[in-house]
């Protein structure tokens, strides 16, 4: 049996120690947590550990210092940096140093699990093993979560094409989880060692994204003290994903363009290039082809980014992923050691009827939301959003008759049996969701007559003859 990996998170701040903490341990390795490079270190020393998560800002000396002497103490341990700083130069210099990914405070569960569960695998997993664990099984892919036919086919083509260094266009509506499969197409892939590095294209201004991307040297611009390798070459052998490619101004089209072409980047202030090696990621939810018949994107630069492309469907065109969705979103915030809390009947179907415009990034903003807002452990209509809330009213509006008080037990039989047919008969994920033990609605499905024989039971889920 192969040993259990080891990782130790270095961070100041009690309250994100103890979550990256319990995320390791709920992923099945050993983790260990230090207030201080002093006290890292005197942990390191009893026992050395397999990767080590680190905030760039500690109390007792530069994490960058820290970083140099890890290096050369343990130079085959891999360092993920934890930082506050958004500019992302901090985590690039610490790159530079030998840090091998980083990722952002305030980070999000789902990219810090994908991100650890790929470090994990390599520790000690052979490469042809890597790729077997990776392979999509039991409606999820590291943070991507589908059993329908369209997530089912999206994860087959992250699988064909992750092992290549082509780009690739992930195309698709906000809030779809297009970072999510960058991810997983760099951390599927051989180099997945190698920096993965996003850009938000249309979160800097043009000058600040052209700087970040090829860099520039000593004196190039006012403020420019020392020579600044851009984001191309640093994540030299890596992904470089660009988010939001369709908001790229057309003149720093032209020089990434240049850049893929001739697979160099020249920094600002410069006379001479630098050769890159990296696989770049681009996203967008415009419509790029639309964009080049005005003149706004390059049709040249398209034809180089769209290689490949990934179309992530909506989803309204995948609902029955969404009792997974919803289930795993309320193993995400419940909270741990408090009630479990789950939606009612009434708020379930509600949530299945609605279109969800904002895709899986506003479903998560919705089981949060009711979580952090319920009284109770069972969560209502009312707790949900006001667009949910109101969806579909004039279908389900009040009669002008006050209906008939129903026995309880009626009630709770319909609750019961409606769950169970919006989600195809799984009882298990039916008991979840309605807040109640198998046993119980086992029980409750034999009062009702609907149980079928155990054999009938096994032969339905493969395991009889």
């Amino acid at each position: 049996m192969e040993p259990t990996p080891h990782l130790l998170v270095l961070d100041p701040q009690d309250e994100i120690r103890e979550v990256c903490v319990s995320l390791i341990r709920n992923l099945g390795y050993q983790a260990g947590g230090a207030a201080s490079a002093a006290e890292a270190w005197q942990r390191l020393e009893a026992e050395p550990c397999d990767l080590m998560l680190m905030d760039i800002r500690l109390p007792d000396m530069n994490g960058m210092e820290l970083l140099q002497r890890l290096r050369q103490t343990w130079p085959q341990m891999p360092v993920l940096i934890l930082t506050a700083y958004a500019s992302v130069g901090s985590a690039v210099e610490a790159m530079k140093l030998g840090a091998s990914d980083y990722i952002t405070k305030p980070f999000d569960m789902d990219e810090l699990r994908l991100l650890l569960q790929s470090w994990g695998r390599r520790l000690h997993l052979s490469p042809e093993n890597q790729l077997r664990s990776s392979l999509p099984g039991q409606g999820s892919f590291g943070s991507l979560i589908g059993i329908s036919p369209p997530m089912q086919a999206v994860f087959r083509l992250i699988m064909k094409v992750a092992q290549n260094r082509y780009p690739v266009l992930l195309l698709g509506e906000s809030g779809t989880g297009k970072e999510l499969v960058a991810r997983a197409l760099h951390y599927q892939s051989a180099f997945r060692d190698r920096p993965f590095i996003p850009v938000d294209c249309s979160a800097l201004v043009p000058s600040l994204i052209e700087s970040e991307l090829f860099g520039y040297v000593k004196g190039a611009f006012t403020g420019a003290n020392r020579n600044h390798a851009g984001l191309l070459e640093v994540a030299q052998g890596g992904t470089v994903f660009l988010d939001e490619i369709g908001e790229l101004p057309l003149d720093l089209q032209a020089k990434l363009l240049r850049a893929i072409q001739e697979r160099e980047v020249r920094p600002l202030g410069s006379t001479r290039s630098v050769p890159i090696d990296v696989r770049l990621v681009a996203a967008t939810n415009r419509d790029l082809q639309a964009a080049v018949a005005s003149g706004a994107f390059r049709k040249d630069l398209f034809f180089r980014l769209n290689v490949i492309n990934i179309k992530l469907p909506p989803l309204r065109d995948r609902m029955m992923d969404l009792p997974l969705l919803i289930e795993h979103f309320l193993e995400k915030y419940n909270r741990p050691g408090g009630p479990a809390k789950s939606f009612d009947e009434t708020a379930l179907a509600r949530m299945l009827r609605y279109s969800w415009p904002g895709n899986v990034r506003e479903l998560e903003n919705c089981v949060e939301r009711a979580v952090a807002l319920a009284s109770g452990p069972l969560m209502q209509v009312s707790d949900l959003p006001s667009p949910m809330r109101d969806w579909g009213l004039a279908m389900t509006a009040a009669p002008a008759v006050a209906p008939a008080i129903r026995p309880l037990a009626e009630t709770e039989r319909e609750a019961i049996l409606n769950a169970l047919n919006l989600l195809k008969g799984d009882k298990l994920l039916a008991a979840r969701l309605l807040g109640i033990g198998k046993t119980t609605l086992y029980r409750k499905l034999k009062q009702y007559g609907q149980l079928s024989p155990p054999a009938a039971e096994a032969r339905s889920a493969g395991l009889g003859n």
